[in-house]
């Protein structure tokens, strides 16, 4: 099977001489288009270095990352900023919703950089979070909301501009329990409608969703 995202040993050294720091030292891994992958590795692992890589949030020391058989690790930051834009949708563990905006503007927000029609961005934002159970809420800025409530948002937000690819770091790390399990319950949804999810974690439990589990260590994938 072609795979959609590969990273060729991949090399992430931040500093020089004794401030060195190898995040990642010779990564190798692949994605498959539609399957839901888990990132599991405890903390300074390298695993969200690794989903930096993914995201083209940033580019490797050494090695080669490529999306869909392009070396995106030769790009610049113009293409880079597109590929953002229309292949990924990102989801975080602090939810990176702004907070003077409402839960409807904070949704439209990744369409502005895109071209869509406002009204059209409005409807679509509308859509969205009634699916995540938050069409009572749009008027709602992030200070109203739960932590749930805001991640069920942001999710929102990540899917807005229809991408292929969900890229989510610790995306149940401010949530409790009951609440994690209801953010997979979504991030699944997302995949059995076609939708890649990669899910980066260090919580073992949460892997029970995913098709298929690396384990990375020490910036190298363990198994």
């Amino acid at each position: 099977m072609k795979s959609l995202i590969e990273l060729d040993k991949v090399w992430k050294i931040y500093g020089k001489g004794e401030a060195k720091v190898e995040a990642l030292r010779g990564l190798s891994l692949r994605v498959y288009k539609g399957e839901f992958l888990a990132i599991l590795g405890p903390s300074g692992s390298g695993k969200s270095t690794a989903m930096n890589m993914i995201g083209a949030l940033d580019m490797p020391t050494h090695g080669k990352v490529l999306l869909e058989g392009h070396d995106i690790s030769r790009f610049d930051e113009s293409d880079l900023a597109s590929i953002r834009g229309k292949k990924i949708g990102f989801v975080f563990q602090t939810f990176n919703l702004i907070s003077t905006l409402t839960a409807l503007e904070n949704v439209t927000l990744p369409t502005m950089f895109q071209g869509v029609d406002k009204i059209e961005a409005l409807e679509k934002a509308k859509d969205l979070l009634d699916d995540v159970n938050l069409g009572n809420r749009i008027h709602h800025k992030p200070s109203q909301l739960s932590g749930g409530e805001q991640q069920r948002v942001a999710i929102a937000r990540a899917i807005i501009n229809n991408p292929p690819i969900i890229l989510a770091d610790e995306p149940t790390g401010n949530v409790d329990s009951k609440t994690s399990l209801e953010i997979m319950k979504l991030l699944k949804n997302l995949n059995n409608k076609g939708k890649t999810i990669i899910f980066i974690t260090h919580d073992k439990t949460l892997t029970r969703f995913a098709d298929r589990v690396i384990h990375i260590i020490d910036g190298r994938v363990e198994k």
